[in-house]
């Protein structure tokens, strides 16, 4: 099954029946004919500013892309780390 696509302008309708028309998660969800975990879940995302959320297009807020960054350079730190672990054992076996 292939997973739906949507634009950022029908989820923020969806949030916006939501929080402004104070209609419940469940029933736009039915009347989207979606699941309604997916519309909680929009609701989540929108938080408290709209204009930001779902970015998509590969845009990120820029606190996501420094948290990608710094998840990346910490991976190849442990990388470099485990490394330099092992050749010390290894130096510390060949002169003792």
């Amino acid at each position: 099954m292939k997973r739906q696509k949507f634009s950022r302008e029908y989820k923020l309708e969806a949030v916006k029946q939501v929080r402004e028309r104070d209609v419940s998660s469940a029933q736009v969800a039915r009347d989207l004919g979606i699941s309604s975990n997916v519309v909680s879940r929009w609701v989540r995302e929108a938080g408290g500013d709209v204009r930001k959320a779902f970015p998509g297009h590969g845009q990120q807020h820029a606190e996501a892309a420094e948290i990608e960054r710094l998840k990346r350079e910490v991976s190849k730190l442990k990388a470099e780390r485990d490394i330099l672990k092992k050749a010390a054992a290894y130096f510390a076996k060949e002169s003792g």
